[in-house]
């Protein structure tokens, strides 16, 4: 599973996070004591800083053809991965579109993808 964003824990579980304020709102995709639904299929809970244990930023990282890169996301085979290595000579010789100045992303094929493993800032 790809992630990048926050998650809290909460009662022993891992959820996706939002930080508010103070306050961190979590979701889940089925129903649950205390959670609101907000539409369907998507239900949401407001905790305070006293109610959960943890809250932290989740980014998926990896490595393509020797360079380092975050994983943004996934679709079938492939990974959508932005380069993160800080050389755009680099960037250059591995094809990658430059999205937005000195930011480069690309789609890898997954299986040419290695270590693979989530950061936790």
């Amino acid at each position: 599973m790809i992630r990048d964003g926050y998650v809290v824990t909460w009662q022993g579980r891992e959820f996706d996070a939002v930080p508010d304020g103070d306050n961190v709102r979590i979701y889940t995709t089925q129903p649950a004591d205390g959670f609101e639904e907000i539409k369907p299929g998507r239900y949401v809970r407001v905790l305070t800083p006293e109610d959960y244990d943890e809250l932290v930023y989740v980014r998926t990282t990896c490595t393509w053809r020797g360079a380092p890169f975050l994983v943004l996301g996934e679709a079938d085979n492939w990974l959508r991965v932005e380069y993160t290595g800080g050389r755009a000579p680099v960037a250059r010789q591995l094809n990658l579109e430059e999205f937005d100045f000195g930011v480069y992303q690309t789609w890898a094929p997954a299986h040419e993808v290695s270590d693979v493993h989530e950061q936790r800032i």
